[in-house]
């Protein structure tokens, strides 16, 4: 019974890891790296807007003149601050090949690698063709969408100046970036995409013998 149960696992495991795509490998598209880039963005800014510092702007030899003083939540050096390495964050992510919509990308361990640490931590042998020590480092697609992250900010950089400006507050920059500017005429349906409770295939649970219908 426990050597059907471990073979049912590796069904399992396989279906997951084998797509459409014969390597098992499937990239972010465009909507994916702009909706992650914006959710990622935001956060920035959440994180550094929550100080009332106010700087002090301008430069007089002679200082009779008093120099401008500007909140830092509106400065263009918070800007500058949150868009410095914000593409790495997404080296945080994990690919969840069990979920088949955008929410695949998503930090926190997958729910197949949970169960495969579960195999491993209670003495199973498990083969995926790569060190156990790598299991846990940013997947292709996770790198991959790093870098067209950094492709898409560098591209956008004006349109993303523009609404942290004059927009900030009003829109939220997955609209005005994504839908409204660098998807535009495009697939957009990934930025309406949320994960609602489990979406994915259900973790196997280790502990218990697994249940077959014939």
């Amino acid at each position: 019974m426990y050597i059907y149960y471990i073979f049912l696992i590796i069904l399992n495991i396989n279906y997951i890891f084998c797509d459409q795509n014969p390597e098992g490998v499937e990239y972010a598209n465009k909507c994916e790296v702009c909706k992650i880039l914006a959710i990622e963005l935001e956060s920035r800014l959440d994180e550094t807007g929550k100080t009332h510092d106010v700087l002090e702007i301008g430069y007089h030899v002679d200082d009779v003149k008093p120099k401008k003083r500007k909140e830092y939540r509106k400065s263009e050096l918070r800007l500058l601050e949150s868009l410095e390495n914000v593409c790495d964050r997404i080296l945080e992510y994990n690919i969840h090949k069990e979920r088949s919509d955008s929410t695949r990308f998503a930090k926190g361990m997958s729910q197949t690698f949970q169960t495969l640490h579960g195999l491993v931590d209670k003495g199973v042998k498990v083969e995926l063709g790569i060190p156990y020590d790598l299991w846990d480092k940013p997947s292709a697609e996770v790198t991959n969408l790093k870098s067209q992250c950094e492709t898409l900010l560098e591209q956008h950089e004006n349109d993303i100046e523009t609404w942290y400006f004059k927009h900030q507050g009003d829109i939220l920059l997955k609209k005005y970036l994504c839908e409204e500017r660098a998807l535009k005429n495009q697939d957009t349906k990934c930025l309406n995409e949320q994960l609602k409770g489990d979406t994915g295939a259900k973790q196997i649970d280790t502990d218990t013998p697994a249940k077959t219908e014939l």
